[in-house]
């Protein structure tokens, strides 16, 4: 039993979703999962098995940002075997063209984290997804005639970041799609464990154009992307 999840042995699935708001786990679990448990608890941080087309799967809330992020992975990978992680999150465009509710299938996770630096000694590392689990999610949105974009992105530390106006500019001008704050991590932590990973994410803003999505939006929509990610499980 692990002090962050509190789990007992068993009762988490070797497939996991993970998402950064908890009451979004609550959501899939209740909207999704057959004979979904709570299994977690512990600070709110909620995660939920249950059933998906005889699958068992299991979600997890993270918190927001790389380093809350670590501490659940951690856990999941080596008290519990996960084996196989997708991040079904949110992320702000950073293209004027990309919509509110667009998909994008991360290939790439560039970092303003420090713990990039740390894990490598100064050096960078290119972050990338287990290129079978993302050629899945690509294959299984064209079966069901979902729209998504592919692309790499960008996993920032800083959410409120407002004193340099030029910021996004150097991300844009090389083709970053989007701003979220958890893909970057979740590559690194999967390449060193030899545990499959992938990231898909929903636009719930775009930066650009200053739009955003609801809070209510954020928890419980998003119904795409969980159709894409439930069914590569």
């Amino acid at each position: 039993m692990s002090i962050h999840i509190g789990a007992k042995d068993g009762e988490i699935a070797n497939t996991v979703l993970v998402c950064g708001d908890p009451l979004r786990a609550e959501h899939i679990a209740n909207t999704y999962l057959e004979e979904a448990i709570c299994y977690s608890s512990v600070r709110n941080m909620l995660g939920f098995t249950g059933n998906y087309n005889g699958k068992r799967i299991s979600v997890q809330g993270t918190g927001m940002g790389q380093p809350s992020l670590a501490i659940y992975l951690h856990e999941l990978i080596h008290e519990y075997g996960a084996k196989r992680i997708i991040r079904v999150g949110t992320c702000g465009a950073l293209n004027q063209d990309i919509e509110l509710g667009d998909i994008i299938v991360a290939q790439g996770a560039s970092t303003d984290s420090n713990m990039n630096k740390l894990i490598f000694s100064g050096l960078d590392f290119a972050p990338l997804p287990d290129y079978g689990l993302m050629s899945s999610a690509i294959k299984e949105a064209e079966r069901q005639h979902i729209k998504v974009i592919v692309g790499n992105v960008f996993s920032t530390d800083y959410f409120y970041f407002k004193d340099d106006p030029e910021r996004w500019k150097i991300w844009i001008n090389h083709g970053i799609l989007c701003a979220e704050m958890e893909s970057s991590l979740l590559f690194t932590m999967a390449a060193a464990e030899g545990v499959r990973a992938c990231s898909i994410l929903t636009v719930s803003d775009n930066i650009i154009l200053g739009k955003a999505c609801t809070t209510e939006e954020r928890e419980s929509s998003f119904n795409d992307m969980m159709k894409i990610a439930l069914n590569i499980c």
